[in-house]
Protein backbone atom coordinates (compact mmCIF):
# COMPACT_ATOMS: atom_id res chain seq x y z
CA UNK A 1 0.00 0.00 0.00
CA UNK A 2 1.16 3.37 -1.17
CA UNK A 3 2.26 5.76 1.52
CA UNK A 4 0.64 9.19 1.89
CA UNK A 5 2.30 12.41 1.63
CA UNK A 6 0.81 16.29 2.16
CA UNK A 7 3.04 19.03 -0.45
CA UNK A 8 5.09 21.17 1.32
CA UNK A 9 7.04 23.05 -1.71
CA UNK A 10 7.10 22.32 -5.73
CA UNK A 11 9.49 25.11 -7.38
CA UNK A 12 11.80 25.12 -10.46
CA UNK A 13 15.54 25.28 -9.26
CA UNK A 14 18.27 26.21 -12.35
CA UNK A 15 22.23 27.46 -12.55
CA UNK A 16 22.39 30.67 -11.59
CA UNK A 17 21.48 33.39 -13.87
CA UNK A 18 24.13 34.16 -16.01
CA UNK A 19 26.29 31.02 -14.62
CA UNK A 20 25.78 28.71 -18.35
CA UNK A 21 26.06 30.06 -21.83
CA UNK A 22 22.73 30.87 -23.61
CA UNK A 23 21.57 29.24 -25.59
CA UNK A 24 24.11 26.30 -25.03
CA UNK A 25 23.65 22.86 -27.82
CA UNK A 26 25.20 19.91 -26.84
CA UNK A 27 24.27 16.54 -29.86
CA UNK A 28 22.68 13.75 -28.81
CA UNK A 29 26.07 11.00 -29.59
CA UNK A 30 25.72 7.31 -30.86
CA UNK A 31 25.19 6.13 -27.62
CA UNK A 32 22.20 8.48 -26.20
CA UNK A 33 20.07 8.09 -29.26
CA UNK A 34 19.08 4.56 -28.62
CA UNK A 35 17.80 5.63 -25.08
CA UNK A 36 15.14 7.96 -26.89
CA UNK A 37 13.13 4.26 -27.67
CA UNK A 38 13.69 3.76 -23.84
CA UNK A 39 9.82 2.99 -22.17
CA UNK A 40 11.05 3.23 -18.85
CA UNK A 41 12.24 6.28 -17.33
CA UNK A 42 14.96 5.62 -14.28
CA UNK A 43 14.58 6.33 -10.75
CA UNK A 44 17.22 6.71 -7.65
CA UNK A 45 16.13 7.03 -4.16
CA UNK A 46 18.30 7.97 -1.34
CA UNK A 47 17.47 7.16 2.39
CA UNK A 48 18.61 9.81 4.97
CA UNK A 49 18.37 9.36 9.29
CA UNK A 50 17.49 12.84 10.18
CA UNK A 51 16.42 12.72 13.83
CA UNK A 52 15.24 16.46 14.13
CA UNK A 53 12.08 18.31 13.72
CA UNK A 54 10.28 19.49 10.48
CA UNK A 55 10.96 23.16 11.80
CA UNK A 56 14.81 22.45 12.03
CA UNK A 57 14.19 20.79 8.46
CA UNK A 58 12.63 23.71 6.91
CA UNK A 59 14.87 26.37 7.69
CA UNK A 60 18.25 24.88 7.97
CA UNK A 61 18.51 21.77 5.08
CA UNK A 62 15.91 22.61 2.38
CA UNK A 63 17.84 26.12 1.79
CA UNK A 64 20.86 24.43 1.54
CA UNK A 65 20.05 21.28 -0.84
CA UNK A 66 18.57 24.29 -2.92
CA UNK A 67 21.65 26.56 -2.94
CA UNK A 68 23.50 23.43 -3.97
CA UNK A 69 21.46 22.33 -6.04
CA UNK A 70 21.48 25.59 -7.93
CA UNK A 71 25.41 25.68 -7.82
CA UNK A 72 25.77 22.10 -9.31
CA UNK A 73 23.36 22.49 -12.18
CA UNK A 74 25.96 24.91 -13.72
CA UNK A 75 28.02 22.72 -14.17
CA UNK A 76 25.43 19.57 -14.93
CA UNK A 77 23.45 22.02 -17.19
CA UNK A 78 22.21 19.34 -19.38
CA UNK A 79 19.48 18.05 -16.39
CA UNK A 80 18.04 21.30 -16.30
CA UNK A 81 17.70 22.00 -19.74
CA UNK A 82 15.06 19.98 -22.73
CA UNK A 83 15.91 17.19 -24.45
CA UNK A 84 15.05 18.16 -28.26
CA UNK A 85 13.70 16.13 -30.92
CA UNK A 86 13.22 18.31 -34.31
CA UNK A 87 12.24 16.90 -37.77
CA UNK A 88 14.40 15.78 -40.16
CA UNK A 89 16.61 17.02 -41.19
CA UNK A 90 17.86 18.66 -38.16
CA UNK A 91 19.22 16.30 -35.45
CA UNK A 92 18.70 15.78 -31.82
CA UNK A 93 20.15 17.45 -28.84
CA UNK A 94 20.57 18.96 -25.63
CA UNK A 95 19.34 22.66 -25.85
CA UNK A 96 19.72 25.06 -22.89
CA UNK A 97 18.28 28.05 -22.70
CA UNK A 98 18.72 31.04 -19.99
CA UNK A 99 15.89 30.60 -17.72
CA UNK A 100 15.58 26.47 -18.22
CA UNK A 101 15.05 24.90 -14.73
CA UNK A 102 13.90 21.53 -13.13
CA UNK A 103 10.76 20.78 -10.94
CA UNK A 104 11.84 20.55 -7.32
CA UNK A 105 9.20 19.21 -4.97
CA UNK A 106 9.21 18.84 -1.43
CA UNK A 107 6.46 16.76 0.73
CA UNK A 108 6.29 15.25 3.74
CA UNK A 109 4.91 11.83 4.73
CA UNK A 110 2.20 10.93 7.39
CA UNK A 111 2.12 7.55 7.57
CA UNK A 112 5.72 5.79 7.80
CA UNK A 113 9.39 6.66 9.03
CA UNK A 114 12.69 5.95 8.45
CA UNK A 115 13.19 2.82 10.07
CA UNK A 116 9.94 1.24 8.43
CA UNK A 117 11.65 1.92 4.65
CA UNK A 118 15.27 1.11 5.13
CA UNK A 119 14.18 -2.39 6.33
CA UNK A 120 16.08 -5.58 4.06
CA UNK A 121 12.49 -7.04 4.15
CA UNK A 122 9.93 -7.47 1.46
CA UNK A 123 7.51 -4.43 0.79
CA UNK A 124 4.96 -3.18 -1.15
CA UNK A 125 6.06 -1.67 -4.10
CA UNK A 126 3.91 0.87 -4.35
CA UNK A 127 4.92 2.18 -0.92
CA UNK A 128 7.65 4.34 -2.14
CA UNK A 129 5.34 5.73 -5.19
CA UNK A 130 4.27 8.93 -3.37
CA UNK A 131 8.15 10.03 -2.97
CA UNK A 132 9.34 9.58 -6.38
CA UNK A 133 8.53 12.96 -8.39
CA UNK A 134 6.85 12.06 -12.17
CA UNK A 135 8.69 13.77 -15.18
CA UNK A 136 6.44 15.63 -16.87
CA UNK A 137 4.87 14.51 -20.51
CA UNK A 138 6.97 15.47 -23.74
CA UNK A 139 5.31 18.44 -25.58
CA UNK A 140 5.33 19.04 -28.93
CA UNK A 141 5.43 22.46 -30.87
CA UNK A 142 3.79 23.45 -33.96
CA UNK A 143 6.51 22.78 -35.88
CA UNK A 144 6.95 19.11 -34.88
CA UNK A 145 9.72 19.42 -32.27
CA UNK A 146 9.60 17.44 -29.85
CA UNK A 147 10.64 18.68 -26.27
CA UNK A 148 11.64 16.31 -23.61
CA UNK A 149 12.34 16.94 -19.96
CA UNK A 150 15.45 15.34 -18.40
CA UNK A 151 14.71 15.03 -14.24
CA UNK A 152 12.79 16.02 -11.46
CA UNK A 153 13.69 16.11 -8.06
CA UNK A 154 11.74 15.55 -4.66
CA UNK A 155 12.40 15.53 -1.15
CA UNK A 156 10.17 13.65 1.49
CA UNK A 157 10.57 14.48 4.97
CA UNK A 158 9.92 11.97 7.47
CA UNK A 159 9.27 14.09 10.29
CA UNK A 160 11.99 13.17 13.38
CA UNK A 161 13.55 10.07 11.78
CA UNK A 162 14.94 11.56 8.60
CA UNK A 163 14.26 11.84 4.59
CA UNK A 164 14.67 10.99 1.07
CA UNK A 165 15.65 12.84 -1.87
CA UNK A 166 14.56 10.75 -5.33
CA UNK A 167 15.72 11.28 -8.61
CA UNK A 168 13.87 10.84 -11.96
CA UNK A 169 15.24 11.12 -14.79
CA UNK A 170 15.37 10.15 -18.95
CA UNK A 171 18.23 7.66 -19.74
CA UNK A 172 18.70 9.64 -23.01
CA UNK A 173 20.73 12.42 -21.18
CA UNK A 174 22.37 10.47 -18.49
CA UNK A 175 23.77 7.19 -17.24
CA UNK A 176 23.99 5.31 -14.02
CA UNK A 177 27.76 6.40 -13.79
CA UNK A 178 26.71 10.29 -15.19
CA UNK A 179 24.19 10.22 -12.73
CA UNK A 180 25.77 9.60 -9.56
CA UNK A 181 28.50 11.81 -10.13
CA UNK A 182 25.89 14.39 -10.23
CA UNK A 183 25.00 13.36 -6.82
CA UNK A 184 28.05 13.47 -4.73
CA UNK A 185 29.17 16.98 -6.45
CA UNK A 186 25.60 17.94 -5.53
CA UNK A 187 26.64 16.16 -2.07
CA UNK A 188 29.86 17.49 -2.03
CA UNK A 189 28.67 21.12 -2.48
CA UNK A 190 25.79 21.22 0.61
CA UNK A 191 28.41 19.54 2.74
CA UNK A 192 31.28 21.53 2.43
CA UNK A 193 30.26 24.70 0.30
CA UNK A 194 33.16 23.99 -2.35
CA UNK A 195 33.84 22.06 -5.41
CA UNK A 196 35.46 18.87 -3.77
CA UNK A 197 34.14 16.52 -6.91
CA UNK A 198 35.59 16.55 -10.07
CA UNK A 199 33.61 18.52 -12.63
CA UNK A 200 32.06 16.85 -15.53
CA UNK A 201 33.38 16.35 -19.24
CA UNK A 202 30.95 17.34 -21.98
CA UNK A 203 32.59 16.87 -24.92
CA UNK A 204 30.72 14.44 -27.16
CA UNK A 205 34.00 14.89 -29.93
CA UNK A 206 36.25 12.71 -27.46
CA UNK A 207 34.44 9.74 -26.94
CA UNK A 208 34.70 7.82 -30.14
CA UNK A 209 31.45 9.10 -31.49
CA UNK A 210 30.71 6.63 -34.96
CA UNK A 211 28.82 9.17 -37.25
CA UNK A 212 28.14 5.79 -39.26
CA UNK A 213 25.95 4.53 -36.45
CA UNK A 214 24.65 7.82 -35.52
CA UNK A 215 23.12 8.08 -38.94
CA UNK A 216 22.03 4.67 -39.13
CA UNK A 217 20.23 5.66 -35.72
CA UNK A 218 19.10 8.65 -37.07
CA UNK A 219 17.07 7.59 -39.82
CA UNK A 220 15.18 4.81 -38.18
CA UNK A 221 14.11 7.24 -35.49
CA UNK A 222 13.33 10.06 -38.06
CA UNK A 223 10.89 7.32 -39.58
CA UNK A 224 8.89 6.35 -36.48
CA UNK A 225 5.83 7.69 -35.13
CA UNK A 226 6.80 10.77 -33.53
CA UNK A 227 4.64 9.32 -29.90
CA UNK A 228 7.01 6.09 -29.58
CA UNK A 229 10.06 8.70 -29.42
CA UNK A 230 10.40 9.72 -25.51
CA UNK A 231 7.32 8.41 -23.62
CA UNK A 232 8.16 6.03 -20.84
CA UNK A 233 6.81 3.51 -18.22
CA UNK A 234 5.05 0.62 -20.69
CA UNK A 235 4.02 -0.79 -17.39
CA UNK A 236 2.67 1.91 -15.18
CA UNK A 237 1.84 1.20 -11.74
CA UNK A 238 -1.56 0.59 -11.99
CA UNK A 239 -0.95 -2.65 -13.70
CA UNK A 240 1.11 -4.17 -10.96
CA UNK A 241 -0.21 -7.42 -9.77
CA UNK A 242 -1.49 -6.35 -6.44
CA UNK A 243 0.49 -8.24 -4.30
CA UNK A 244 4.15 -7.24 -5.45
CA UNK A 245 6.53 -6.63 -3.23
CA UNK A 246 9.99 -5.12 -3.31
CA UNK A 247 13.52 -7.37 -1.08
CA UNK A 248 16.79 -6.15 -0.92
CA UNK A 249 19.07 -9.51 -0.64
CA UNK A 250 22.40 -8.89 0.27
CA UNK A 251 25.39 -11.23 -0.90
CA UNK A 252 27.83 -11.28 1.27
CA UNK A 253 32.01 -10.96 -0.44
CA UNK A 254 32.61 -14.88 0.74
CA UNK A 255 29.62 -15.89 -1.42
CA UNK A 256 30.64 -13.83 -4.34
CA UNK A 257 34.55 -15.26 -4.08
CA UNK A 258 33.67 -18.53 -3.49
CA UNK A 259 30.96 -18.81 -6.47
CA UNK A 260 33.93 -16.92 -9.04
CA UNK A 261 36.70 -20.10 -7.92
CA UNK A 262 34.02 -22.25 -8.33
CA UNK A 263 32.94 -20.63 -11.99
CA UNK A 264 36.77 -20.14 -12.95
CA UNK A 265 38.23 -23.92 -11.85
CA UNK A 266 35.20 -25.29 -14.15
CA UNK A 267 35.75 -22.97 -17.23
CA UNK A 268 39.31 -24.00 -16.72
CA UNK A 269 38.27 -27.09 -16.91
CA UNK A 270 37.13 -26.94 -20.00
CA UNK A 271 39.94 -25.28 -21.43
CA UNK A 272 38.09 -21.89 -21.62
CA UNK A 273 41.09 -20.15 -19.45
CA UNK A 274 41.24 -16.32 -19.82
CA UNK A 275 39.31 -16.33 -22.44
CA UNK A 276 36.26 -15.95 -20.00
CA UNK A 277 35.19 -12.60 -18.06
CA UNK A 278 34.76 -14.22 -14.44
CA UNK A 279 34.04 -10.86 -12.45
CA UNK A 280 31.44 -10.48 -9.51
CA UNK A 281 28.98 -8.77 -12.35
CA UNK A 282 29.09 -12.25 -13.73
CA UNK A 283 28.46 -14.76 -11.21
CA UNK A 284 26.11 -12.57 -9.42
CA UNK A 285 24.08 -12.15 -12.59
CA UNK A 286 23.98 -15.76 -13.46
CA UNK A 287 23.03 -16.68 -9.70
CA UNK A 288 19.70 -14.77 -10.25
CA UNK A 289 19.22 -15.36 -13.53
CA UNK A 290 19.28 -19.24 -12.26
CA UNK A 291 17.43 -18.52 -9.58
CA UNK A 292 14.42 -16.26 -11.55
CA UNK A 293 14.37 -19.32 -13.90
CA UNK A 294 14.02 -21.95 -11.59
CA UNK A 295 11.37 -19.90 -9.77
CA UNK A 296 9.44 -19.82 -12.96
CA UNK A 297 9.62 -23.29 -13.33
CA UNK A 298 7.56 -24.04 -10.04
CA UNK A 299 4.63 -22.01 -11.49
CA UNK A 300 3.81 -24.30 -13.67
CA UNK A 301 0.15 -24.77 -14.19
CA UNK A 302 -1.55 -27.32 -17.15
CA UNK A 303 1.16 -26.72 -19.42
CA UNK A 304 5.16 -27.21 -18.91
CA UNK A 305 7.57 -24.81 -20.21
CA UNK A 306 9.01 -24.88 -23.58
CA UNK A 307 12.57 -26.06 -22.86
CA UNK A 308 13.87 -25.04 -25.96
CA UNK A 309 12.50 -21.60 -25.23
CA UNK A 310 15.43 -19.20 -25.54
CA UNK A 311 16.01 -16.58 -22.91
CA UNK A 312 18.21 -13.57 -22.16
CA UNK A 313 19.67 -11.72 -20.08
CA UNK A 314 20.73 -7.93 -20.76
CA UNK A 315 24.08 -7.20 -20.28
CA UNK A 316 25.48 -3.65 -20.13
CA UNK A 317 29.12 -2.20 -19.98
CA UNK A 318 30.53 0.95 -19.00
CA UNK A 319 32.82 1.93 -22.14
CA UNK A 320 34.75 4.23 -19.51
CA UNK A 321 36.25 1.39 -18.04
CA UNK A 322 37.56 0.19 -21.80
CA UNK A 323 41.03 1.69 -21.63
CA UNK A 324 41.55 1.21 -25.55
CA UNK A 325 38.70 4.00 -25.80
CA UNK A 326 39.91 6.61 -23.37
CA UNK A 327 37.04 7.84 -22.51
CA UNK A 328 37.09 9.89 -18.63
CA UNK A 329 35.19 8.39 -16.06
CA UNK A 330 34.01 11.90 -15.46
CA UNK A 331 32.42 11.78 -19.02
CA UNK A 332 28.85 13.04 -18.73
CA UNK A 333 26.00 11.41 -20.89
CA UNK A 334 25.58 7.71 -22.28
CA UNK A 335 29.05 5.54 -22.24
CA UNK A 336 27.07 2.31 -21.88
CA UNK A 337 27.09 -0.76 -24.90
CA UNK A 338 24.84 -3.37 -24.50
CA UNK A 339 24.71 -6.95 -25.49
CA UNK A 340 22.17 -10.21 -25.02
CA UNK A 341 23.29 -13.58 -23.06
CA UNK A 342 21.00 -16.25 -24.54
CA UNK A 343 20.29 -19.33 -22.83
CA UNK A 344 17.98 -22.22 -23.40
CA UNK A 345 15.59 -22.92 -20.17
CA UNK A 346 16.59 -26.32 -20.15
CA UNK A 347 20.15 -25.56 -19.66
CA UNK A 348 19.99 -22.69 -17.27
CA UNK A 349 17.50 -24.92 -14.65
CA UNK A 350 20.27 -28.28 -15.43
CA UNK A 351 22.78 -29.34 -13.47
CA UNK A 352 25.31 -26.80 -14.69
CA UNK A 353 23.23 -23.86 -14.87
CA UNK A 354 25.24 -21.94 -12.99
CA UNK A 355 28.07 -22.24 -14.98
CA UNK A 356 26.10 -21.96 -18.13
CA UNK A 357 25.01 -18.99 -17.19
CA UNK A 358 28.41 -17.97 -16.36
CA UNK A 359 29.89 -18.50 -19.22
CA UNK A 360 27.18 -16.83 -21.22
CA UNK A 361 27.15 -13.81 -19.57
CA UNK A 362 30.98 -13.66 -19.35
CA UNK A 363 31.75 -14.37 -22.93
CA UNK A 364 29.53 -11.67 -23.47
CA UNK A 365 31.20 -8.99 -21.61
CA UNK A 366 34.19 -10.16 -23.08
CA UNK A 367 32.57 -9.70 -26.62
CA UNK A 368 31.79 -6.35 -25.36
CA UNK A 369 35.55 -5.29 -24.43
CA UNK A 370 36.44 -6.57 -27.98
CA UNK A 371 34.20 -4.63 -30.20
CA UNK A 372 32.26 -1.82 -28.32
CA UNK A 373 30.27 -0.23 -31.36
CA UNK A 374 28.89 -3.93 -31.80
CA UNK A 375 27.86 -3.42 -28.35
CA UNK A 376 25.97 0.05 -29.47
CA UNK A 377 23.86 -1.52 -32.16
CA UNK A 378 22.66 -4.01 -29.93
CA UNK A 379 21.60 -1.19 -27.59
CA UNK A 380 19.56 -0.16 -29.97
CA UNK A 381 17.78 -3.32 -31.17
CA UNK A 382 17.05 -4.07 -27.69
CA UNK A 383 15.37 -0.72 -26.96
CA UNK A 384 13.76 -0.98 -29.81
CA UNK A 385 12.16 -4.73 -29.32
CA UNK A 386 12.00 -4.15 -25.66
CA UNK A 387 8.11 -4.49 -25.35
CA UNK A 388 8.07 -7.51 -27.69
CA UNK A 389 10.89 -9.96 -26.11
CA UNK A 390 10.21 -8.63 -22.43
CA UNK A 391 8.66 -11.61 -21.38
CA UNK A 392 12.20 -13.78 -22.11
CA UNK A 393 14.52 -10.47 -20.85
CA UNK A 394 15.85 -10.20 -17.72
CA UNK A 395 17.53 -6.92 -17.46
CA UNK A 396 20.01 -5.36 -14.98
CA UNK A 397 19.52 -1.88 -13.28
CA UNK A 398 22.99 -0.20 -11.96
CA UNK A 399 25.99 -1.38 -10.95
CA UNK A 400 28.08 -1.96 -7.36
CA UNK A 401 31.00 0.57 -9.17
CA UNK A 402 28.84 3.31 -8.84
CA UNK A 403 28.91 4.25 -5.41
CA UNK A 404 25.75 4.29 -4.17
CA UNK A 405 26.54 5.01 -0.79
CA UNK A 406 29.46 7.46 -1.20
CA UNK A 407 26.56 10.20 -1.46
CA UNK A 408 26.56 12.54 2.09
CA UNK A 409 25.49 15.56 2.26
CA UNK A 410 26.49 16.58 6.12
CA UNK A 411 23.73 13.61 7.45
CA UNK A 412 26.08 10.61 6.78
CA UNK A 413 25.80 7.96 3.95
CA UNK A 414 22.58 6.93 3.10
CA UNK A 415 21.22 4.73 5.48
CA UNK A 416 19.35 2.77 1.99
CA UNK A 417 20.04 3.56 -1.89
CA UNK A 418 17.85 2.10 -3.86
CA UNK A 419 16.59 1.78 -7.89
CA UNK A 420 13.17 2.98 -8.05
CA UNK A 421 12.36 1.48 -11.46
CA UNK A 422 12.61 -1.57 -10.14
CA UNK A 423 8.87 -2.75 -9.92
CA UNK A 424 8.73 -5.88 -12.11
CA UNK A 425 9.45 -9.19 -11.90
CA UNK A 426 11.81 -8.19 -15.62
CA UNK A 427 14.70 -6.44 -13.92
CA UNK A 428 16.83 -6.17 -10.83
CA UNK A 429 19.16 -4.12 -9.62
CA UNK A 430 22.70 -4.23 -8.21
CA UNK A 431 24.43 -1.76 -5.75
CA UNK A 432 27.62 -2.37 -3.39
CA UNK A 433 26.42 -3.03 -0.41
CA UNK A 434 26.14 -0.06 3.05
CA UNK A 435 27.26 -2.43 5.94
CA UNK A 436 29.47 -5.44 4.18
CA UNK A 437 32.68 -4.56 2.38
CA UNK A 438 32.77 -5.98 -0.39
CA UNK A 439 29.37 -7.35 -0.50
CA UNK A 440 26.30 -6.63 -3.58
CA UNK A 441 22.97 -5.81 -2.64
CA UNK A 442 20.31 -6.95 -5.46
CA UNK A 443 17.33 -5.61 -5.65
CA UNK A 444 14.02 -7.62 -7.01
CA UNK A 445 10.13 -7.39 -6.91
CA UNK A 446 7.74 -10.49 -7.39
CA UNK A 447 4.35 -11.67 -6.33
CA UNK A 448 4.66 -11.96 -2.72
CA UNK A 449 4.17 -15.41 -3.02
CA UNK A 450 6.88 -15.97 -5.31
CA UNK A 451 9.44 -14.09 -3.30
CA UNK A 452 9.39 -16.80 -0.97
CA UNK A 453 10.02 -19.14 -3.22
CA UNK A 454 12.52 -17.18 -4.71
CA UNK A 455 14.32 -17.11 -1.58
CA UNK A 456 14.08 -20.36 -0.61
CA UNK A 457 15.91 -21.50 -4.08
CA UNK A 458 18.77 -18.75 -3.97
CA UNK A 459 19.47 -20.19 -0.20
CA UNK A 460 19.67 -23.46 -1.83
CA UNK A 461 21.86 -22.42 -4.32
CA UNK A 462 24.36 -20.42 -1.44
CA UNK A 463 23.84 -23.36 0.85
CA UNK A 464 25.31 -25.20 -2.06
CA UNK A 465 27.99 -23.23 -2.78
CA UNK A 466 28.77 -23.14 0.77
CA UNK A 467 28.85 -26.86 0.61
CA UNK A 468 31.53 -26.63 -2.40
CA UNK A 469 33.46 -24.35 0.00
CA UNK A 470 34.17 -27.34 2.55
CA UNK A 471 35.44 -29.24 -0.67
CA UNK A 472 37.23 -26.63 -2.74
CA UNK A 473 40.66 -27.69 -1.73
CA UNK A 474 39.64 -31.77 -2.62
CA UNK A 475 38.59 -29.87 -6.12
CA UNK A 476 41.67 -28.22 -6.49
CA UNK A 477 43.54 -31.13 -6.08
CA UNK A 478 41.51 -32.82 -8.48
CA UNK A 479 42.04 -30.06 -10.58
CA UNK A 480 45.75 -30.52 -10.33
CA UNK A 481 46.43 -34.25 -10.91
CA UNK A 482 44.19 -34.11 -14.02
CA UNK A 483 45.87 -30.99 -16.08
CA UNK A 484 49.78 -30.26 -16.00
CA UNK A 485 50.94 -27.80 -13.11
CA UNK A 486 54.30 -26.49 -11.21
CA UNK A 487 54.29 -27.95 -7.86
CA UNK A 488 56.71 -26.51 -4.60
CA UNK A 489 57.50 -29.04 -2.07
CA UNK A 490 59.73 -27.62 1.41
CA UNK A 491 63.12 -28.92 0.00
CA UNK A 492 62.57 -28.03 -3.62
CA UNK A 493 66.10 -26.90 -5.45
CA UNK A 494 67.57 -25.91 -8.66
CA UNK A 495 71.00 -26.91 -9.63
CA UNK A 496 73.79 -24.37 -9.61
CA UNK A 497 77.25 -25.11 -10.79
CA UNK A 498 80.56 -23.14 -10.21
CA UNK A 499 83.12 -24.15 -13.07
CA UNK A 500 86.82 -22.89 -14.14
CA UNK A 501 87.65 -22.06 -17.81
CA UNK A 502 91.37 -23.24 -18.06
CA UNK A 503 91.69 -22.69 -22.14
CA UNK A 504 90.16 -18.78 -23.19
CA UNK A 505 89.34 -15.81 -21.34
CA UNK A 506 87.28 -13.17 -21.36
CA UNK A 507 88.21 -11.06 -23.94
CA UNK A 508 88.26 -14.11 -26.55
CA UNK A 509 84.46 -14.39 -25.57
CA UNK A 510 82.79 -10.81 -25.62
CA UNK A 511 85.10 -9.67 -28.87
CA UNK A 512 82.54 -9.03 -32.06
CA UNK A 513 84.08 -11.60 -34.60
CA UNK A 514 82.79 -14.72 -35.50
CA UNK A 515 83.32 -18.00 -33.20
CA UNK A 516 82.48 -21.30 -33.07
CA UNK A 517 79.02 -22.45 -31.92
CA UNK A 518 80.33 -24.84 -29.59
CA UNK A 519 82.79 -22.85 -27.90
CA UNK A 520 79.82 -21.93 -25.22
CA UNK A 521 79.02 -25.22 -24.43
CA UNK A 522 80.73 -25.85 -21.50
CA UNK A 523 79.66 -22.70 -19.65
CA UNK A 524 75.91 -23.71 -20.06
CA UNK A 525 74.57 -25.97 -17.56
CA UNK A 526 72.62 -29.37 -18.54
CA UNK A 527 68.89 -29.67 -17.48
CA UNK A 528 68.25 -32.76 -15.23
CA UNK A 529 65.79 -35.09 -17.12
CA UNK A 530 62.29 -35.62 -16.84
CA UNK A 531 61.72 -38.61 -14.61
CA UNK A 532 58.43 -40.74 -14.11
CA UNK A 533 56.73 -41.71 -10.41
CA UNK A 534 54.97 -44.90 -10.47
CA UNK A 535 51.56 -43.77 -11.17
CA UNK A 536 52.61 -41.96 -14.24
CA UNK A 537 53.11 -38.53 -13.38
CA UNK A 538 56.40 -37.04 -15.22
CA UNK A 539 58.44 -34.66 -13.32
CA UNK A 540 60.63 -31.78 -15.32
CA UNK A 541 62.81 -29.64 -13.86
CA UNK A 542 62.45 -26.07 -14.67
CA UNK A 543 66.25 -24.31 -14.69
CA UNK A 544 69.31 -24.99 -13.89
CA UNK A 545 72.22 -22.13 -13.16
CA UNK A 546 75.82 -22.48 -13.75
CA UNK A 547 78.72 -19.51 -13.29
CA UNK A 548 82.13 -19.76 -15.35
CA UNK A 549 84.87 -18.17 -13.78
CA UNK A 550 87.72 -16.64 -15.90
CA UNK A 551 90.43 -15.97 -13.42
CA UNK A 552 91.87 -12.20 -13.66
CA UNK A 553 89.50 -11.77 -16.45
CA UNK A 554 85.62 -11.93 -15.31
CA UNK A 555 82.81 -14.54 -15.47
CA UNK A 556 79.79 -15.18 -16.69
CA UNK A 557 76.33 -16.38 -15.58
CA UNK A 558 74.46 -19.28 -17.71
CA UNK A 559 70.54 -19.65 -16.88
CA UNK A 560 69.21 -22.48 -18.44
CA UNK A 561 65.00 -22.72 -18.29
CA UNK A 562 62.17 -24.85 -19.58
CA UNK A 563 60.03 -22.15 -21.57
CA UNK A 564 56.97 -23.55 -20.30
CA UNK A 565 57.47 -21.99 -16.62
CA UNK A 566 58.15 -18.63 -18.01
CA UNK A 567 58.74 -16.41 -20.99
CA UNK A 568 61.36 -14.01 -22.22
CA UNK A 569 59.71 -11.37 -20.03
CA UNK A 570 59.54 -13.27 -16.99
CA UNK A 571 62.89 -14.97 -17.27
CA UNK A 572 64.20 -11.54 -17.23
CA UNK A 573 62.14 -9.62 -14.24
CA UNK A 574 64.02 -12.96 -12.43
CA UNK A 575 67.19 -12.51 -13.27
CA UNK A 576 66.94 -8.36 -12.68
CA UNK A 577 65.09 -9.19 -8.91
CA UNK A 578 68.33 -11.48 -8.26
CA UNK A 579 70.83 -8.51 -9.24
CA UNK A 580 69.61 -6.02 -7.32
CA UNK A 581 69.38 -8.16 -4.05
Amino acid sequence: MANKVNLIEKCQVGPPQGSVPSPTSIPLSSFDLPWLLCPVSCKRIFFYEFPYPKTHFLQKVLPNLKQSLSLTLKHFFPLSSNIVFPPKPQTPHILYLEGDTLTFTVVESTTTNLNNLVSHTPRDVTCLDPFIPILPSPHVLEDGTLFITPMAIQVTLLPNSGFTICITFNHVVSDGRSLHNFIKFWASLCMSKKDLSSFPFLDRDKIGNSNELKSIFLEELWNMPLNSIGHMDFVPNNNVANDMVKHTIVLRRDQIENLKKLVSIKCQSLGLGTLLHVSTFVVTCSLIWVSNIKLECTQISDEFPNEDEELYMMVLADCRYFSEMKIPLTYFGNCLVSGLATMKRSKLVGQNGLFEAAIAIGSKVRELQCDPYKGVETLMSICRNVVRIRQRLLAIAGSPKLGAYESDFGWGKPKLSEVGHVNSPGVFSLSDCRDIEGGIEVGIALEKSHMHKFNIILNELLTNLSSSKLVLHQVLFLFQSLFPHILYSEGDTLPFIVAESTTTNLNNLVSDTPRDVTCLHPFVPILPSPHALEDGTLLIPPMAIQVTIFPNYGFTICINFYHVIADGRSFHNFIKFWASI
